[in-house]
């Protein structure tokens, strides 16, 4: 029996924090995994603290708001659909003489 995975991580994740601020942001999140890779080299403990204080405070805003962005993407979907019907229908082509 296989089990859902928690909304808040990945089967290819560590808690998800870096993919979470990604998205939130708008930036690609290998650049933060980069840095955080080289940081853990030079400060291991701070780093290992403060990514699990972002993990802890993404997981924590996650609760309070579920999904920040649902009703901007609706109205975004809802605008490319009736875009999107308006130029569904071509237009008849007139019959050549």
């Amino acid at each position: 029996m296989q089990r859902a995975p928690l909304p808040l991580s990945r089967d290819d994740t560590l808690l998800g924090v870096c993919q979470a601020l990604g998205e939130d942001f708008g930036f690609n999140p290998f650049f933060l995994r980069a840095a955080l890779g080289v940081l853990l080299i030079v400060q291991p403990v701070a780093v290992i603290a403060a990514y699990l204080a972002a993990a802890a405070a993404i997981a924590l805003l996650r609760l309070i708001v579920p999904n920040p962005r649902s009703a901007q993407d609706e109205a975004e979907a809802r605008a490319a659909a009736e875009r999107d019907a308006v130029y569904a229908e071509p237009e008849p082509m007139p019959l050549a003489a």
